[in-house]
């Protein structure tokens, strides 16, 4: 299956669609001003393998695209090659084994509904038009992660052709050490993974959406609230909280309350949500939804109609916290005064992770995720305070940050850990041995 019908070619710079092919790679629709040499279509494995070869022999580095949602365009660098994985797209799965096997261009929504008709779940990205490839190197924040695991977790083996051209296995058994990386290195990862292997899992009976909103004036009274009753919300609700310009119901600056809730059942799912109905702060809301049955492709494609839309020039940060609320609210207060318009927007989740995970890569975690995305539309001119907006914040509260998450990467602006000192340590090592001559790019902005 080739997406859109498209057979896929090799493009060099200077050459008609060039600047085209580049940038239909990205989701971001701002221009980097970084040009490749030399853009690869990969159609199956051996064009992998053969383009491999190709930029070893020439002295080319390599860039690597599944879907392209990398905010910080991550795989569009200056020089050497980039190898575009979108059309290894395939799904096949297995409803008795409860495992799936897919190529990297594999679309996240495209995963769930093929997985809804054997009644069977993987935690797959947030918005529909993720591939899966780059939402699985770097750990895999997907629905139910906080009950389910990290996607990457759920990576039981993987196929991927090395620096030296050769096209390897890996799972626990056989180069378990490629698998270990594999498993949260993200855009550091030194080889190109053309297939994954995936353990699957039964599908919740009840999937659905609560939905509170507040208006912007409330900020502090709901984040003291959402900070105090966070630890204690069910795993499988992703209790979050968006700032955002037109806030549903109100289209006025507002605080979204969203809790999706993934459950054996619908009784569950009620008592796992039952803490927003009875909180203090009911009353200070404008309107409160009740818990309803929504599917998650229908939350997928909504997510991006309305906060993740396209034609939109992004700019994104992140970080990970275990500091109080307290400390915290002026400067929250600031990001929500200084908002950019729609659909820029500010993400914090409860997170409240497992004391222990699997030995991988992805090794660096908090209590609170704060994600900022600022974002400009269309022929929108570029106001310098918008354009710096979530660099700018996120750098302020720089001293309450334990690491950002390489999902919402922003290395090359504001370089940060992400990952444990002695997981990074250990993944260049592996990297040195098995790409010595650094065929494959390293991570953007990164000092040490």
């Amino acid at each position: 299956m080739k997406r859109g019908g498209n057979t896929g070619r090799t493009i060099a710079k200077g050459e008609a669609g060039f600047d085209a092919a580049l940038l239909g790679t990205s989701f971001n629709a701002q221009d980097p001003g970084r040009r490749p040499t030399l853009i690869v279509q990969a159609n199956d494995d051996a064009d992998v393998v053969d383009a491999v070869r190709q930029a070893r022999d020439q002295g080319l580095t390599i860039g690597i695209c599944s879907g392209g949602h990398s905010w910080a365009q991550n795989h569009i660098r200056d020089g050497g090659m980039l190898i575009d994985l979108s059309r290894l797209d395939s799904i096949v799965i297995d409803p008795a084994q409860r495992t799936a096997t897919i190529g990297p261009g594999c679309l996240a929504g495209k995963l769930n509904a093929a997985l809804v008709k054997h009644k069977l779940f993987f935690p797959v990205a947030h918005a529909y038009t993720v591939g899966m490839g780059g939402f699985l190197l770097q750990g895999g924040f997907g629905w139910n992660s906080r009950a389910s695991g990290l996607a990457c977790q759920s990576v039981i083996g993987i196929d991927v052709v090395l620096a030296d051209g050769n096209l390897v296995h890996a799972s626990e058994t056989e180069n378990p050490e490629l698998l270990w990386a594999a498993r949260g290195s993200g855009p550091g990862f030194f080889g190109v993974v053309v297939r994954f292997y995936l353990r699957l899992q039964p599908r919740p009976k009840f999937v659905g959406m609560k939905i509170q909103v507040f208006r912007i004036r409330h900020l502090e009274a709901v984040m003291a609230w959402a900070d105090q009753v966070g630890p204690s919300v069910a795993p499988f609700a992703e209790f979050q909280l968006v700032f955002d310009r037109k806030a549903m119901g109100i289209f006025a600056h507002g605080l979204q309350v969203l809790t999706p809730v993934l459950a054996d059942s619908w009784r569950e799912a009620r008592a796992a949500v039952a803490f927003i109905d009875e909180s203090p702060i009911r009353k200070l809301a404008s309107f409160t939804l009740p818990l309803l049955p929504v599917s998650l492709g229908m939350m997928m494609k909504g997510g991006e109609r309305t906060l993740f839309l396209p034609n939109t020039r992004w700019t994104a940060d992140s970080m990970w916290m275990n500091t109080p609320i307290e400390p915290l609210l002026p400067a929250l207060r600031r990001i929500a005064d200084t908002q950019p318009a729609a659909p820029s927007h500010a993400l914090w989740l409860n997170w409240n992770g497992p004391a222990d995970r699997p030995d991988m890569a992805f090794s660096l975690e908090a209590r609170t995720y704060l994600a900022l995305y600022g974002g400009l539309r269309g022929s929108t001119v570029a106001n310098p305070a918008d354009e710096s907006w979530a660099t700018d914040h996120m750098r302020a509260l720089q001293e309450h940050s334990i690491g950002i998450q390489l999902a919402d990467e922003n290395l090359g602006r504001r370089p940060a850990p992400f990952m444990a000192p002695a997981n990074l340590a250990r993944l260049d090592a592996l990297r040195l041995r098995y790409d010595p001559d650094g065929l494959f790019n390293p991570y953007m902005g990164r000092v040490a």
